[in-house]
């Protein structure tokens, strides 16, 4: 029939168009060749604590000709990374303060899986593993993640008295680190329901609500609210802040005793008065449990609760509680003694 293309001439138009369809479905190879001597790890996200050793896997299928591994830490709201560790599968240089602490596994010949000791709060994070050959270097990347409790902080001040960097410092003289987000996602899930904003590590400004109400933000679903945006030297707000397992114990000193003799009380027993950190720790670690009050060393009062009772603070949850900053001087209290 005039007009029509016959079978052999519509293949002929038809398949390279069709091939190249394909081709374009299943990637070109050559243009996008994806890993080809670093095998993708079987688990992404590794969990450790304070104090352990921890290893981030990475191992090579093949060795290239030649290459170079490189460590470095993706550090939260820097648009930075940082250098751990190169070597070139015979010997290994370490960079930086972490560098001082990691080493190559080197189980077998394809090994370039980093081993970290002492883990510390601040080495949770994103972890890149790069395989440098001169010719298509290739990465894969991994979370050290720390099993932790999240805590609100503010100062004797009240709240809202902290700028980012002001923040970043009240935790780590808590024994803290300011909290990320993902840590406080997992702490909401697991109970946290607080109304004041604090500052993240990532420099973002948010707050915790399981049961929305009036005072945290009026009606809405439950979830972690945000601020949005915020100035980190203007802006101030409180703080999240997170921290891990600790070496040592915390004890509880009877009596009734001022700022000063609680800290005099500890001396005499070779320890010294716990941070907020300490008692945290103690309570979602080792199940401290004490109904009474006692000084810390930032001058506050709390106690830690497991198992909630009437007479231990009325409230229906486990947690820590707080009598706020009282007077230094005032002996009312016992005390929360750390112990390495």
């Amino acid at each position: 029939m005039p007009g029509l293309l016959s079978l052999p001439t519509l293949c002929h138009f038809l398949l390279p168009w069709a091939f190249a369809i394909f081709h374009k479905a299943l990637g070109d190879l050559a243009t996008h060749p994806g890993p080809h001597y670093l095998l993708p790890p079987i688990h992404e996200v590794i969990h450790s604590r304070r104090g352990a050793t921890a290893t981030l896997p990475c191992v090579l299928g093949a060795p290239p000709p030649s290459y170079k591994v490189r460590w470095s830490k993706v550090e939260p709201g820097e648009l930075r990374e940082t250098l751990i560790l190169i070597t070139n599968g015979l010997q290994a240089r370490g960079y930086g303060p972490l560098g001082g602490r990691a080493r190559m596994r080197r189980g077998h010949r394809l090994d370039a899986s980093l081993v970290i000791e002492g883990v510390r709060l601040e080495d949770e994070g994103r972890y890149r593993c790069e395989l440098i050959n001169g010719i298509e270097d290739e990465s894969v990347a991994l979370t050290l993640r720390l099993e932790g409790v999240v805590f609100p902080y503010q100062p004797s001040r009240g709240r809202y008295q902290f700028n980012y960097y002001e923040a970043k410092q009240a935790c780590e003289e808590q024994d803290g680190r300011l909290a990320t987000y993902a840590q406080l996602y997992q702490a909401w899930t697991e109970g946290l329901d607080w109304c004041n904003a604090g500052w993240l590590l990532e420099g973002s400004v948010r707050y915790p609500v399981l049961t929305a109400r009036a005072p945290c933000g009026g009606p809405g679903r439950p979830g972690i609210r945000s601020y949005g945006p915020r100035d980190r030297k203007r802006d101030r707000y409180d703080a999240f802040c997170f921290t891990s397992m600790t070496a040592g114990h915390v004890f509880f000193v009877p009596g009734r005793l001022t700022l000063s003799e609680a800290h005099a009380a500890c001396r005499r027993r070779g320890a010294t008065v716990a941070k907020v950190g300490h008692l945290y720790a103690a309570w979602k670690f080792s199940g401290l449990d004490q109904c009474d009050g006692g000084w810390l060393a930032d001058g506050s009062v709390r106690f830690p609760i497991t198992s909630p009772r009437p007479r231990c603070g009325g409230l229906p949850d486990p947690g820590v509680r707080s009598f706020g900053f009282p007077r230094a001087q005032q002996a009312a209290f016992g005390t929360y003694c750390y112990s390495e």
